[in-house]
């Protein structure tokens, strides 16, 4: 089922995630920022909401790598495996952050947050799948909204480091 969106531009974006965007040069992308009625907080219900795969959506999440917060995009119809993530950092333990780190970290509560724009400094793993598409979708810093960007871009303006993280198929 596709939800009516309201092409919001920068009012339906938070508004710290707004500015974010304006000092990245993306303008143009933030105008496409889309805002639905209903939250898009999962994957399943932005992919549902939007009208797109759900491959499409780019999830930005936090985990603890030796307890120092890192942010792994993901798409949505995959799963992070987390042993892959730790080899990737070199970690001894990584571990899925909670709901106060994940605020403390990025500046936005979990379903809303976005894939860069964040309060702080923190490392950044895109993983390859993002890539196989021509557009993807991701969190604009509220859980009601959400902007296109290429995932060539998205990688750039997140300062990513391409990998391999997510969970094998058995």
């Amino acid at each position: 089922m596709t939800t009516t969106a309201t092409d919001t531009g920068a009012s339906g974006a938070n508004p710290r995630f707004a500015e974010a965007m304006r000092a990245l040069g993306l303008a143009d992308v933030l105008a496409r920022t889309r805002r639905f009625p209903e939250a898009t907080r999962t994957a399943a219900e932005a992919a549902a909401a939007i009208g797109c795969e759900l491959s499409q959506i780019c999830k930005s999440l936090v985990f603890a790598a030796d307890g120092v917060p890192v942010l792994v995009l993901m798409d949505g119809a995959s799963r992070v495996d987390v042993e892959r993530v730790r080899e990737e950092l070199g970690a001894g333990k990584v571990t899925r952050a909670d709901a106060g780190v994940v605020r403390e970290t990025t500046g936005y509560a979990i379903g809303g947050v976005p894939p860069f724009g964040h309060r702080t400094r923190t490392r950044v793993l895109a993983d390859r799948s993002l890539l196989a598409h021509d557009m993807v979708w991701a969190a604009a810093g509220t859980p009601y909204t959400v902007f296109p960007i290429e995932p060539a871009a998205l990688v750039t303006h997140a300062g990513a480091a391409v990998v391999d993280v997510r969970e094998r198929s058995a």
